[in-house]
């Protein structure tokens, strides 16, 4: 078995050109690398967190989350949504609070004692609020997400609530996938016109 992994990070390796030598050739890309079905597995898996808010769970990719802190009063931000809760501290920044259930319409969130803010890495790239937070009930939990565990609940064509992509079953779990662009836009556009 041990060979048979070397084999196997030799071609990875240098697949770049063991693919060029064999165009040349007329072959055509090197496609034969051996794998193990656990390996097959293990390579389609991703480690997801499900968050729980009023209402829901959200499923994210665990890459997403940044830190997870204890809930503290936020600075309020004025004119805001109700959905946007105010301004939380971390690490030199004043990161924008989202209850999200109140976003989509799933309920209202009422922070407090065992609330728990779940710091989320921005994907737009905007250096000026490069991380945005949302308010949970209690830690997140990981997940291994397998394509086989996963599966997409509702029809096309539904209606989703607002700022959710999809809605799935993983495994026994019932979870909402948030669309974090759509998130992060509509936090953008509130703290601009709030300043």
């Amino acid at each position: 078995m041990s060979k048979n992994k070397h084999k196997h990070h030799t071609r990875q390796g240098h697949g770049h050109d063991a693919a060029e030598a064999s165009s040349s050739n007329g072959t055509g890309p090197v496609t034969d690398v051996a794998q193990t079905p656990a390996e097959d597995a293990v390579m389609g898996d991703i480690r997801g967190v499900l968050i729980q808010v009023a209402g829901a769970r959200l499923l994210l990719p665990n890459a997403t989350i940044a830190e997870v802190l204890s809930y503290a009063e936020p600075e309020p931000i004025a004119p805001a949504p109700e959905w946007l809760l105010g301004r939380t501290r971390w690490r030199g920044w004043q990161l924008p609070l989202v209850a999200f259930s109140r976003l989509a319409g799933l309920g209202v969130d009422q922070p407090g004692l065992g609330s728990k803010v779940a710091v989320l890495k921005a994907l737009a790239g905007n250096s000026r609020t490069p991380f945005f937070a949302v308010v949970t009930q209690g830690f997140p939990r990981l997940v291994t997400v397998a394509r086989d565990s996963l599966s997409t609940l509702g029809e096309d064509g539904d209606v989703l609530p607002t700022g959710v992509l999809a809605r799935v079953q993983l495994n026994e779990d019932e979870a909402l996938i948030p669309d974090l662009e759509a998130l992060e836009g509509l936090v953008a556009e509130a703290v601009a016109q709030a300043a």
